[in-house]
Order: C-alpha cells, then structure tokens, then sequence
C-alpha cells in the first residue's frame, strides 16, 4: 500500500504544479503528516517503503526532493498544529495519513494537492463527494485499497 502512494504524491503534485507557478528551482517539496509518533515501527515501515517507492521514480532525499515531516504523536491538536506548518511551506504535495491528518489538512488548504491514506470513510468525511468521484486536481486525492482475500 505504502509503495502506490510516491506515485499517487506524484501524479497530483504535477496536476496540482500545472496550476501553479512553477518555483524555478528543480527540488521538489513534499509534506509528510502522520498521527502517530515518529519511533512507531508501523510508520517507520510506511516511511522505508514510501522512500523506497519515491527511489523507484527517480525521487532522492537531498538531491531533488525534500520532505518536511511531522509526527502527531496521538494529539488532535498537534494535527492541526502541523497541518497548518506544512502548508505555510508551501509544498508541492502533502501525504496525511489517517482520517484525523487528512481533515486537518483538508481545512487548511484547497490549493495544494493532498494524497490521504488510512481513511475509513472519505465522503462522510466530507474529504470526497463520492468515492468514484474524482476530487479537483487541487484538492484531496486518494487511494482505494482492499484487502486481497486469500
């Protein structure tokens, strides 16, 4: 799951740049907000496969990407704290995983592309209209992911 989300980032962060003006410089900024703690091993697994996606493309930390993060630790208000960091940076794109880091950064801002994942119901979120409905290329974008049954 970890390893489609690079990609999703991507494809909305280059929709979301068409809109934009372009910054000039060839480093691309991206916002990383997760509820929980940074020493989580669960996030630090999303993190290593996230990277590891983001290599497969091209993408390398301190050669032509930049990832702000921040880590909620458990804490609402933390969330929205960040949120409201993260976009005043003005990155090309922020990942917010789950729900609580996708509505805090769901107010914060219409204008830079957000990939949320972990999210158990984006329409009564009010994250999506609908779930085949295709957010603004400005706004939210997310992935469908379902268990494989085996």
């Amino acid at each position: 799951m970890a390893s489609m989300l690079p990609l999703a980032a991507f494809s909305a962060a280059r929709r979301g740049r068409s809109r934009r003006a372009h910054k000039g410089d060839s480093v691309r900024r991206v916002g990383w907000l997760m509820s929980t703690s940074e020493r989580d091993s669960e996030s630090q697994l999303w993190l290593g496969a996230f990277r590891e996606g983001l290599q497969k493309l091209g993408w390398a930390e301190g050669r032509n990407l930049r990832i702000d993060y921040r880590w909620g630790g458990g804490s609402i208000e933390r969330m929205r704290t960040y949120a409201v960091e993260l976009v005043a940076l003005k990155p090309d794109v922020i990942l917010g995983a789950p729900s609580s880091a996708a509505v805090a950064l769901h107010r914060e801002t219409r204008t830079i592309p957000v990939v949320f994942a972990q999210v158990a119901d984006p329409v009564g979120l009010g994250l999506v209209e609908s779930l085949p409905h295709r957010p603004a290329a400005s706004r939210l974008k997310f992935l469908e992911l379902r268990a494989d049954p085996q």
